[in-house]
């Protein structure tokens, strides 16, 4: 990552921006003394959600939710 005074950031910005576009990031500083950063708009972002992807691929028990035998049942109770 890059670091820039704020004079350079402003008479590159438009070169930055087309850098950051393509997935570079820069640290714009003052007096050596890191201000703001000019990330990707993507980076960091998810994506939509899509749901139903694993539909098919997960397998549950018929008997998932069904009650614990009382003998596992008791060894949790009495350690």
């Amino acid at each position: 990552m890059k670091q820039l005074n704020i004079y350079d950031a402003k008479t590159q910005l438009s070169r930055l921006v087309d850098e950051a576009s393509k997935g570079k990031t820069f640290v714009i500083a003052k007096s050596g003394t890191p201000l703001a950063k000019l990330t990707p708009l993507n980076e960091g972002r998810r994506g939509k959600i899509k749901f139903g992807l694993m539909k098919g691929e997960i397998i549950m028990a018929d008997d998932f939710d069904a009650a614990l035998p009382a003998d596992i049942i008791e060894s949790f109770e009495c350690g």
